[in-house]
């Protein structure tokens, strides 16, 4: 299934904006925008992640968003 047609493991219906490369269940990888956001707000941010839109769309929703300042990583490939 190519990534323009994957949608969001949460809700079923985003298109994912962002994959967890160390998810805890594996059945969450794909986030879309709006699921991603609430995952931030709730206090358990993907940690180390990978943007599918080629824009840094997840990385702004953590500045914007997350109160914790850990280390986030981004993977490249």
């Amino acid at each position: 299934m190519g990534a323009h047609r994957r949608k969001c493991d949460w809700c079923g219906s985003g298109t994912p904006i962002v994959r967890d490369m160390e998810p805890v269940n594996t059945d969450y990888q794909y986030w879309c925008e709006e699921c991603a956001r609430a995952l931030i707000i709730k206090g358990d941010p993907i940690e180390t992640y990978r943007e599918l839109e080629g824009e840094p769309i997840y990385g702004r929703l953590l500045e914007d968003h997350c109160t914790l300042k850990r280390f986030y990583s981004f993977v490249t490939a």
